[in-house]
């Protein structure tokens, strides 16, 4: 596939490149590979890009990718013969919910005004709203967002590939 510049299926994929990379990495010890599980995923949201794309940026595009890819994960995995199965139990909104959990617990210990930048993106503001908001420049929102995603990766436990 020829990646078009300023293609918005690309842009798509940067933008939540941390989030397919933490979700894999939470499954790859099932059966298959990062690489391969963001594959995956990757296929799913390329299917329902006119959706995806159609929300804008935001929460909502957000959840649904992080839906979208999860589904996409797992349903990879069942399709592997190397795969645990899933216990009895298993409830996808349970996962979810600690996931969340873990994230809020997360934001909760980074310092002001990372905890408000952070808020603030989750809810969908811009760079610029954000900035205007805080008496920040739009590069300095984003190297700010930058640091604080890697310290709360840190903070959460997910290794980031480089």
């Amino acid at each position: 596939m020829v990646v078009k510049p300023n293609d918005p299926f690309d842009e798509l994929l940067h933008r939540y490149r941390g989030l397919l990379f933490s979700l894999c990495s939470r499954f790859r010890h099932r059966g298959l590979g990062v690489d391969d599980l963001i594959q995956e995923a990757t296929i799913a949201l390329w299917r329902n890009r006119d959706r995806l794309l159609g929300l804008g940026t935001g929460v909502q595009q957000a959840a649904l990718v992080w839906k979208m890819a999860r589904n996409a994960v797992i349903d990879a995995l069942r399709r592997t013969e190397e795969t645990e199965a899933l216990h009895e139990g298993y409830d996808k909104a349970d996962e979810d919910r600690s996931l969340l959990h873990e994230l809020h617990e997360a934001i909760e210990k980074l310092d002001e005004p990372d905890r408000t930048i952070v808020a603030m993106q989750l809810e969908g503001y811009s760079y610029e709203e954000i900035g205007d908001e805080l008496g920040l420049t739009e590069k300095n929102v984003s190297v700010r967002l930058v640091r604080t995603k890697e310290r709360l990766r840190q903070l959460m436990g997910v290794r980031t590939r480089k």
